[in-house]
Formats: structure tokens, sequence, C-alpha cells
């Protein structure tokens, strides 16, 4: 009897909520950015002074907050009062379950364990976009696990900075180190860490920025954590800029239009001002927006500067060209102008992840999601130069693994990053790039000849000196590490390369440096959200007590932050296992 009565009460509800809706929504109201304003508070700079801003009309509809006629009052009021009497007669409150989640993500593959007599070579791009972590630290922190495919490991583990060498090596733009342990996810296996940090030229400081920002300010962005999160990120990155620097702004719905011509850095109240003017309403034309905004920009090219287009949105494109391989080969088509492309992503429900995170690595750039203000700060304020300034772009890594040494080997993460072995000395392959004082971390798990932790068996019609080893080739070298990059002016690329070393090898876990401890917790609780079933016993437990002893000084907080959301995923795995 008590769950009629639920039933009928909330048929109730849904009844008041809908007719509420109906009253409230009875009028349209056209949104309109008028740009032509926005020149009020301060003269443009030299370059664009007497250029006066066109004016866009974006149109679409939303709620009042009161109904428009007698008649919507009335049939608000009207709802309200069987809201009201519904109420009074619930038992109790009625809590729906967490609704099903429509977000757009792509789909991913661990990958497997490969033999090294079989297949020695492991070839990849690099990836420094962060996006997939702020990502789920929005599902952990509104009470939900995230998606599998949400989870890109190797952007959990590039969240976070580590102490590797900036100097350069080999004369390239930036270091390269390596580190070998035991594994804390396998008693018997081992993993190898690759760190590449990126230096910081001396002129960095001194280059020239022309910045065209493309606003998504279509009716899918009218929510505090789309459209007003975007602006208040954006003027943070403004302050940031000065005379030397260009800033444009382009906005898009079901048209597209400039709100600020090519303007100075230090017209602030001018720049803040077209931002405040923005509002949301129609479709979302994101191709006739990326055409203006590239347009823009290549007006506006600085030779030898930074020229980029940042794209903030949801990446809800449905007018236009809305398809995501057209969309991807526009982008593609346009980094050969030499802009680049960064994504930032905002907002929930309708979020296309697998769109914001190719585009940018399409466009030469880099991806990240804002959830909050803090990550606004993080991304383009304290990481600002490594955000706008690419030091080496079609940066790849290749590994060949000595099968005398290694048995087996699993990368770990970079699933479409992965590359076939002949990408690696092909110019024409794009890669990724790597900004000022940016960090790379890349991590293998392997297995060493003679271990009885394997997960292959050995062939019967192998070579036997490989698979039993006997004797054993080159004991000294674990494998050979090689990498290509090219200049950010382009050209040929380059290569890089060294030796593994099995005197490296670190057998006490707590003889490794803390960035060490502290990668491989991080890579461990994304291949837990992931279930991933290589990962052995390894848990929620471990990750925590591994990272407790690897947050060294921890200057803003984000190892702490991360201990938090670790123990908030157990807390909700232990709970959705309960509930099945």
């Amino acid at each position: 009897m008590q769950s009629k009565n639920k039933l009928f009460t909330v048929t109730l509800l849904s009844l008041a909520i809908a007719a509420t809706f109906t009253a409230c929504s009875s009028t349209d109201e056209s949104v309109v950015a008028d740009a032509s304003t926005a020149a009020a508070p301060a003269a443009a700079s030299s370059g664009a002074s007497n250029s006066k801003m066109e004016e866009i009309q974006v149109t679409g509809s939303r709620i009042t907050r009161d109904a428009a006629t007698s008649e919507g009052r009335m049939a608000r009021n009207a709802a309200i009062g069987v809201a009201q009497s519904a109420a009074q007669m619930a038992p109790a409150p009625y809590i729906a379950a967490q609704p099903p989640i429509t977000e757009n993500y792509a789909d991913i593959t661990d990958n497997g364990i490969k033999r090294s007599s079989v297949e020695p070579v492991s070839t990849f791009s690099i990836d420094v976009d962060t996006g997939s972590y702020s990502n789920v630290r929005r599902f952990l922190n509104n009470g939900q696990l995230p998606p599998a495919d949400a989870v890109r490991t190797e952007e959990l583990v590039n969240y976070f900075a580590y102490e590797y060498p900036a100097a350069a090596t080999d004369g390239a733009p930036f270091s390269v180190v390596s580190e070998i342990a035991a594994s804390p996810w396998h008693p018997g296996r081992h993993l190898l860490q690759i760190g590449i940090e990126a230096v910081e030229p001396s002129q960095a400081k001194d280059l020239r920025s022309n910045l065209v920002f493309l606003v998504d300010v279509s009716g899918s962005m009218n929510s505090p954590d789309k459209l007003d999160l975007l602006k208040t990120s954006l003027k943070l990155l403004t302050h940031q800029l000065d005379k030397d620097d260009t800033i444009a702004l382009v906005v898009y719905a079901g048209a597209s239009g400039v709100v600020l011509e090519p303007t100075t850095g230090d017209h602030t109240a001018q720049i803040t001002y077209a931002l405040d003017r923005l509002q949301a309403g129609g479709g979302t034309n994101g191709e006739a927006g990326i055409q203006l905004a590239y347009s823009l920009a290549q007006q506006q090219f600085i030779d030898g500067g930074i020229n980029r287009v940042l794209l903030a949105t949801d990446g809800d494109f449905n007018v236009g060209v809305s398809n995501f391989d057209d969309l991807k080969k526009l982008i593609e088509d346009k980094r050969k102008t030499g802009i680049s492309l960064t994504t930032l992503g905002f907002g929930t429900g309708n979020y296309n992840d697998q769109l914001m995170e190719q585009l940018a690595d399409a466009g030469n750039g880099n991806y990240a999601y804002i959830d909050n203000i803090n990550e606004a700060r993080k991304v383009l304020v304290d990481e600002m130069a490594s955000t706008l300034q690419t030091v080496a772009k079609d940066v790849k890594i290749q590994i060949e693994f000595n099968p005398s040494v290694v048995s087996e080997y699993r990368l770990v993460g970079y699933e479409n990053r992965v590359l076939a072995q002949e990408d690696f000395n092909n110019d024409k392959i794009d890669a990724g790039e790597i900004g000022a004082g940016h960090g790379v971390t890349a991590l293998y798990e392997l297995t060493l000849v003679g271990s009885n932790a394997g997960s292959v068996d050995p062939l019967r019609y192998g070579p036997p000196l490989v698979d039993r080893a006997i004797p054993l080739l080159q004991p000294a070298e674990l494998g050979w590490l090689k990498l290509r990059y090219k200049q950010p002016a382009g050209g040929a690329s380059e290569l890089l390369e060294r030796p593994l070393l099995v005197a490296d090898i670190e057998d006490d876990l707590d003889g490794t440096s803390a960035d060490y401890r502290f990668a491989a917790a991080v890579a461990g609780f994304a291949q837990l959200l992931r279930d991933n079933q290589a990962l052995g016993d390894f848990d929620y437990e471990d990750v925590i007590k591994m990272a407790m002893t690897a947050k060294q000084d921890d200057e803003f907080g984000y190892r702490s932050e991360f201990i938090n959301l670790v123990k908030t995923a157990q807390a909700l795995a232990t709970t959705d296992l309960a509930n099945r």
C-alpha cells in the first residue's frame, strides 16, 4: 500500500511540475549580445581603435522567472497548490536513482600484455592533456563513479607535476629520465617510468600572444557551470596579458560573429565588458565559429609568437558540420596555418568529451576540462606558459625491449595514442605537442625473464634462447629508448636515444623517488576506476597508502585532494558493490 501511495504522490508531483513548466515557458525571449556597446569602457588598441565591433544577435528560448500573462500566473499558482497538496499526502520523500549518463566518451580498450619475443617494439605519441582528471573529479564530487571510458590513465598521471630535471638533453628542448623498480601492483613484476620535462625558454615571458577566444553561447551553455564559469575563467587569463598581446572574441550559436575585434591585453575593462555581455541561446553551429576564429587569428598572425584559438564549449555541436570525423578534418586542415587549438570543456549532461579531446589533438594543442574556478586558475594562470607556448611538436616515444631480459610488457594508458612501429620515422604522422615547462610521464609494467609472474606461456616453437633465457643476450640493457620531435616551427624531426639499463633497477619500492610512487598510485587508481583486470589484488587502500608516502610539500594541495578523491571513490565503489 505504501508503494502505491508513493507512486500516486510522484505522479501528482510530475503533473504539477509539468504544469508549472508549461506556464512559465509560454513566452520565448530573445537573447541578445549587443557587441557594439562592448567598446564603451575603453578604446581599442592602436590596431583596432577605429574598428567598430560587429553586432551579433543570437536567438533562442528560455524559461522566464515569472509567467508573462495573468493566465500563466493563475496556472502556475494552481500547479503550486497541487504540488503542496501532494507533498502533504506523501508518506516519505522519494529519492530518485542517479540519472543515466548521456555524455559522449570514446571507447577505450586497455592495452594488453605483449610478449617481447614476438612484439619487442612499443611506439606511441605523448599526451599532455589533463581533461580526464578534472572530469573524473567532477563525477566523484557529485557522488558518482565515472564511466570507465571517461578515465584516460595517462591524463590522470600527467595532471600532476613531477620534479624531473629540466636541463635539456642532447640539445633537445626537454630532459628525459627513467626509473624502474618493483611493481606495486604485482609481486614479481617491475614498473618502468619514463619522465620528460620541457624547459621554459628564457624568452618565454617576452613572446607576444595572438589569442582568439571562441566561445559557445548556444542554449546548451545556459548554466552556471558552463557560460558563467567560462566567462570567469577567460577573465583570469586576460589579466595575465599586456599591451604586446592581442585578444579577440568570437561567439557562435545558430550563427557566429565577432564580439570583440583584436584588442591589446592592457584594455582589461573592454575585454571584461565584452565577456560580461555574453548570453546563451539557440543551436550550436561550431563549424562556422571555428572558420571565423581561425580567419581572425590569421589576420593577426605573429611570426615567432604564440598564435592560438581557445575553444570554450560543452562540445554539443548540432548545426552545420557536426559529424565527428568532418570536424576533426576541419581542424587538421587549420593546423597547417601555424595556429594551434586549445579546447576548454565545461558543463555536464550533454558534455562531449570525445570531441573536445580529439579536436585538441588534431589542432596541435591541449585539452583541459574546467570543473571549477580553481581548475581555471591552474590551467590559465599557474600553467599559462605550458598551456599556450609549444616548445616541441610531434613528439613520439619508441622502446625496443630486450627479449633476453624482458619477457613481457604492458603500456599503462595511452590507448588512443598508440602508433604503428613504422610511424615513428614517418614525419607525416601527427603526434603530441609539449608546452614550456610541461612534464610528461609514461609507465610500463614489465615481467623480467626468470620471473614466475608472467601471464603468457613461453612459445613452444619460439626461439629457445629468448623464451628460456639461455644464455642472456646483452644482459646490461633491458631496452632501448628513442624519441622523435620537431621544433615548434616544423621541419624534419630530430632523434634522441639512450639505453635503459638493468643496473638501474631498484628492487625495493621504498628506495624509489616520491614522484615515482605517486605516479604509480595515480595510475593504479585510474585502472581501478576502469576495472582493469590486469591490476591484480591492488585496491583503493593500497592507492591511499602509497600516495600518502609521496605527498611531498604539495604547495597547491593537488596531491592531498587526490587522496581524498580516492577515499570518495572507495566509498562509492563499496556502496555500489553492496547494492548489486
